[in-house]
């Protein structure tokens, strides 16, 4: 029985150590609400509203990031097909100006090689007819030597001209 009294005593014990415990935590709750509860909440929900900010600013900034990075790409895009523009011209200009080139120096060529056969057919004339005055000379010398008289200028040219076709042929 004495341990049934000791039980009962030990239980009644406990029994008062939780309603006194229990009292204890309900006050510290109903304090805790009246005083602390708006203020943990409060920061709580700051907390929560500076996360959400976090969040959409950093969403923000993915978004421009990536505008930016599109824009960037459009850019450097347009600036390679300006850059192949550039070049394809550059190259085309380049062969126009070969073509013209060619055709000019080609064109020189023509005209001096034409000029260098004036000058050859002129000198050529200028040697003929320095000749025909020499030949004419020494065949009027040869024939009055031969004939042993003087002859007019019709005869002398008849007979330097038959000899000059002789010569030529």
């Amino acid at each position: 029985m004495s341990q049934f009294i000791l039980l009962e005593a030990a239980s009644s014990s406990m029994f008062g150590n939780i309603i006194v415990v229990t009292g204890a935590f309900l006050i510290l709750l109903y304090l805790i609400k009246k005083f602390a509860w708006g203020m943990i909440t409060a920061m709580l929900e700051a907390r929560a509203a500076k996360i959400n900010d976090d969040i959409d600013s950093a969403e923000a900034a993915r978004k421009q990031a990536e505008t930016f990075a599109e824009k960037r790409e459009a850019e450097l895009a347009g600036s390679r097909a300006e850059a192949s523009k550039i070049i394809s011209t550059a190259t085309d200009a380049a062969h126009a100006n070969k073509s013209k080139i060619v055709a000019e120096a080609s064109e020189e060529a023509r005209r001096i090689k034409q000029r260098a056969n004036e000058e050859i057919e002129q000198s050529k004339k200028e040697a003929i007819s320095g000749i025909k005055g020499n030949v004419a000379d020494i065949s009027v010398k040869i024939a009055e030597k031969l004939i042993g008289q003087s002859l007019d200028a019709s005869s002398q040219t008849e007979l330097i001209d038959s000899y000059l076709e002789k010569m030529g042929e």
